[in-house]
């Protein structure tokens, strides 16, 4: 979001002009997620840079907001409109799975994050990548991005992040790989729009969701994939 300047004009500012009003202006916000399916189940993974226009307001969020055991969100946007979706559709999603007797399904929760984007989408500034795992239709991802739409993709980024590394996931990204090779894939995806976006940074947080279960990874400092000097030149 490119921040915007207002302008108001002040009894006494005189010739040398008017006075900026910095409380009226928006600020620009800025995170890189992403998420992909394999066989079996899904990987997601997150920055944990939270940034209010240049200030960093805090450098180890957990992006990787859980809405029921085996489905999470990443949420980019707005950090407190992203975050009463979610409480929202983790409420429903617990009623829901109470009346079914059994775990709700990915693309319900998708559905339900989709229905409030879009209602919503004059006040929202929400971008949501939905994934997880169930019995019916195994690992699945769905992006919903601000405005409403809900589609269902093999992979998907998203955040000010994800405009630097296009190249990279179309070049890298290949069908069927197993859950390592997803997990070294958004490792590396993540790394590199840290380095070029100033929005992103902080630790990588990973999750693989499985019909087992939940497993989170941290990566930070020597543990990135090019440690903390960058990729090779």
């Amino acid at each position: 979001m490119a921040a915007v300047t207002v302008w108001e004009s002040r009894a006494g500012s005189g010739p040398a002009g008017p006075h900026r009003e910095w409380t009226a202006e928006p600020v620009s916000t800025g995170t890189t997620i992403m998420a992909v399916e394999f066989d079996g189940g899904v990987v997601i993974g997150a920055d944990s840079r939270t940034t209010t226009g240049s200030y960093i307001a805090n450098r180890v969020t957990d992006k990787l907001t859980p809405v029921h055991d085996r489905i999470f969100c990443c949420r980019s946007g707005s950090a407190a409109d992203t975050q009463a979706v979610a409480d929202a559709v983790a409420y429903q999603l617990a009623f829901h799975s109470v009346e079914l007797e059994e775990p709700p399904r990915v693309r319900t929760a998708a559905r339900l994050f989709q229905q409030s984007c879009y209602r919503y989408r004059e006040e929202l500034s929400a971008g949501i990548i939905v994934a997880g795992w169930d019995p019916r239709r195994g690992g699945q991802v769905y992006v919903v991005p601000m405005g409403g739409l809900l589609l269902r993709q093999p992979f998907a980024v998203g955040g000010s992040g994800s405009s630097y590394i296009y190249g990279f996931l179309d070049a890298t990204f290949q069908p069927g790989m197993s859950r390592s090779q997803c997990q070294e894939f958004v490792a590396r995806a993540l790394a590199l729009a840290m380095v070029r976006d100033g929005s992103s940074g902080g630790v990588i947080r990973l999750a693989a969701i499985t019909k087992e279960g939940v497993e989170r990874t941290v990566l930070a400092g020597s543990d990135l994939p090019w440690g903390d000097g960058g990729p090779p030149v």
